[in-house]
């Protein structure tokens, strides 16, 4: 019984892509098929193609499933502690500082290892 439930659900999921696809296929070949038309009228049929696309995906378990995630997402963000003006310049001052040291380190790691070829190459 499960089996025939999740089949008819991957059906229909099926059908609804299959639709949000045709829907998106036919705003991009309508707005290029109107070209003669105002570009309000056509941006504005373009959004409601996008959102009767947006209502069918969301009737899918893959539509659903990514609104919860995008709620979820969005109630870890109020949850992240930033860094105030201060903790941010000082950070910043670090990571070039590092940068810095690293990118001289490479430059003489380089011009030691040409040194050493041009050595054993008699170049």
């Amino acid at each position: 019984m499960s089996a025939n439930i999740e089949s008819q659900s991957g059906a229909k999921d099926s059908l609804l892509w299959g639709l949000v696809f045709i829907i998106l296929v036919a705003a991009v070949v309508a707005n290029s098929l109107y070209s003669e038309l105002s570009v309000a009228i056509r941006a504005a049929a373009v959004v409601v193609a996008l959102g009767v696309a947006g209502l069918l995906a969301y009737q899918t378990n893959k539509g659903k499933n990514t609104v919860a995630f995008a709620k979820e997402s969005r109630l870890e963000m109020r949850k992240v502690v930033w860094p105030n003006r201060q903790e941010a310049i000082q950070t910043t001052l670090i990571v070039l500082a590092v940068t810095a040291v690293v990118g001289l380190f490479l430059f003489m790691l380089d011009g030691l290892l040409v040194w050493l070829v041009n050595l054993v190459t008699g170049v």
